[in-house]
């Protein structure tokens, strides 16, 4: 039987609506409102331990948008994950407190291993039917979350997982930490990359990552690198959902996007103008990844932890 159900993800830098049409039984997910609005919840969260007023306000701002559009659709359940940045964040009953009187349902901050599960449960629910573009989508998977606030890896197949684990090496959050030249300068790329590969021998010891056979990457860190790799001239999801782009590519365009300025980056086609000052960091993150586990590409995907919230919402 055919449930409608919308999902909602708020991360430290986006706010995400999904309300689909599920087919249990064909394990089909069929969209029909898929929303994303740059509110970074998390700003300043590193540095402060709490969500500022202006970012509260940005964020309540866009769930009441998708408030409204989820009673014209009316989906028989809704469910509402707050990731990284509201974990942090010592105020985050304010925020909590404020999502519930705008949308009737409190919004469940996760833990990174639950966000991971969720993540990797969106990723991967289709690829035993979907291999992927030229085929060879084999498991074991990595399926890895570039995130705002936070960075999660689920090692596993159709068995399930054997292994998570989220590190605090997000796209604000490097960003912030480190990148503070327009461009940013060498020791600053520098001080970032040895933060990442500290957060991802942590990693190493908990997830076997080599024994994967195929890294599948999410978000807009991964899919924004994935529109540059293929010279697209417009964002385009359908093409991006499960390209590859190669070892090689991924360091060519990660090295591309640290040396050019805020606007220069603003300016690539397929750049959301709100992700422009972090993604450089969300690609060296991905680059530090392939590189250190010794992938030969990474898969990207449009579904994630959105879809798999969507999922949890069926029997």
């Amino acid at each position: 039987m055919i449930r409608r159900v919308a999902a909602i993800d708020c991360g430290t830098n986006s706010i995400r609506l999904l309300i689909a049409d599920v087919e249990p039984g064909r394990a089909v997910l069929t969209d029909i409102a898929r929303e994303m609005k740059i509110v970074r919840l998390g700003e300043g969260v590193d540095r402060a331990g709490r969500l500022s007023d202006a970012a509260l306000d940005r964020t309540i701002a866009a769930l009441r948008e998708y408030s409204d559009l989820i009673d014209r659709l009316s989906p028989a359940a809704v469910r509402m994950v707050a990731t990284s940045a509201t974990r942090d964040a010592e105020n985050s009953q304010e925020f909590v407190d404020r999502v519930k009187e705008v949308l009737g349902v409190a919004p469940e901050v996760v833990t990174g291993d639950e966000e991971a599960w969720l993540s990797f449960s969106g990723a991967t629910r289709e690829l035993a039917v979907a291999p992927g573009r030229d085929g060879g989508c084999a498991p074991p998977y990595l399926v890895t979350d570039i995130g705002g606030g936070s960075t999660e890896f689920v090692l596993g197949g159709p068995a399930g997982v054997t292994g998570a684990r989220s590190v605090d090496i997000g796209c604000v959050r490097m960003t912030e930490r480190h990148l503070h030249g327009d461009p940013p300068s060498r020791a600053e790329v520098a001080a970032a990359t040895a933060d990442i590969d500290r957060a991802l021998a942590l990693v190493g010891d908990t997830v076997p990552a080599r024994a994967a056979r195929t890294l599948v990457g999410l978000a807009g860190s991964v899919t924004t690198v994935a529109a540059i790799a293929l010279g697209l001239e417009h964002y385009d999801a359908a093409r991006v959902h499960h390209s590859r782009t190669t070892a090689a590519r991924v360091h060519e365009v990660s090295g591309a996007l640290l040396g050019q300025t805020r606007a220069g980056r603003a300016a690539i086609a397929v750049m959301h103008p709100g992700r422009a000052d972090v993604i450089g960091a969300g690609a060296l993150v991905l680059d530090r990844i392939i590189t250190l586990f010794g992938f030969a590409e990474v898969l990207a995907s449009e579904h994630d932890i959105l879809d798999g919230i969507a999922w949890s919402l069926v029997p």
